[in-house]
């Protein structure tokens, strides 16, 4: 059983950075599509990005290009996400996300296993 743990956080003014962490436990992400989703509050959860398997095919939600990169680390088994030039509008809880498929996909559909999130706050 995959697990995974979502870290990295925290209040950041406006045009300032973050970068969140997962670690997966239980099984090697080199055999999952992985990604990060959030949900603001009041909101329904979205897709944030998703990067294939091997790191080759890679999704940015429109709101996000240019400012945030995810990437993986498949020898220490955990993904990242770099968020550059945040916004008050990028605030809300962010969870990582896998679904097992080893081909070059990076569709954020069918996730089947989740961090508990770590919260985002941007304010001034």
């Amino acid at each position: 059983q995959l697990q995974l743990v979502d870290s990295g956080g925290g209040l950041v003014h406006p045009g300032g950075s973050l970068r969140l962490s997962c670690a997966a436990t239980g099984f090697p992400l080199d055999f999952f599509v992985i990604g990060w989703f959030r949900q603001a509050p009041g909101k329904e959860r979205e897709g944030v990005s998703c990067i294939s398997s091997s790191g080759e095919s890679i999704y940015y939600a429109d709101s996000v290009k240019d400012r945030f990169t995810i990437s993986r680390d498949n020898v220490r088994n955990t993904m990242y996400l770099q968020m550059n030039d945040l916004k008050p509008e990028d605030t809300g809880v962010y969870y990582c996300a896998a679904r097992m498929y080893s081909g070059e996909s990076s569709d954020c559909g069918g996730m089947e296993y989740w961090g508990k999130g770590t919260l985002v706050t941007v304010a001034s």
